[in-house]
């Protein structure tokens, strides 16, 4: 009797296994890929990193209600402009706070053309080791950060600015990443709005 059933237990277990596997893999994919994406307008998860292959990526940090952040579009607008050919420019806001609808409506007033993404888990925060808003994180081409922090130094403290910056380390940073060259100065302090706050 114990001959006859053998084979039938071991079949029932190999069944048993099979869909125990078929029920796990599904159910955890779509937590890491909702975790680890950052959303556009529409609601789509984009990965910044992976467009424009042949591009460096520069990360732009930004908040609607961040005054100095504000007072930089034109600058950073402008530099996405001259650089278009070689670096793919993405504004990216961290705070859930802010709906798809107060974005648009930031990126109008303030004549954005760069694309937009909601980090809503802040995995780009972490990724670019940003800890305010304006801060902007450069990635070469294949994908290393080499710079993070200010746009300059235009601000000397919050409330404090200079008449014009005298140092432009997003734009050294730019020319360098396209030139393949190494940074003497891969991260800059900033002023302005924590994101921190914003947790």
């Amino acid at each position: 009797m114990g001959r006859r059933f053998a084979p039938f237990s071991i079949c029932s277990f190999v069944l048993l296994i099979s869909a125990l596997a078929a029920c796990v893999s599904p159910s955890t994919t779509p937590a890491l890929a909702d975790e680890a994406s950052a959303l556009d307008l529409a609601g789509n998860s984009v990965d910044p990193l992976q467009s424009a292959s042949r591009k460096i990526v520069v990360l732009v940090f930004v908040r609607t209600d961040c005054p100095i952040s504000n007072r930089y579009a034109p600058t950073i607008q402008r530099l996405s402009n001259e650089h278009a050919d070689n670096a793919a420019f993405w504004l990216v806001y961290p705070s859930k706070a802010e709906s798809p609808e107060m974005i648009r409506k930031h990126r109008q007033e303030f004549h954005y053309r760069i694309p937009a993404l909601r980090d809503l888990h802040q995995t780009l925060v972490r990724k670019s080791q940003v800890q305010m808003t304006p801060e902007v994180a450069v990635f070469d081409v294949n994908r290393r950060l080499v710079y993070h922090g200010r746009i300059d130094n235009l601000y000397e403290d919050f409330g404090h600015a200079r008449k014009a910056p005298t140092t432009h380390e997003l734009e050294d940073a730019i020319s360098a990443a396209v030139r393949g060259e190494k940074l003497q100065v891969h991260s800059a302090p900033s002023i302005g709005c924590y994101i921190a706050d914003l947790e």
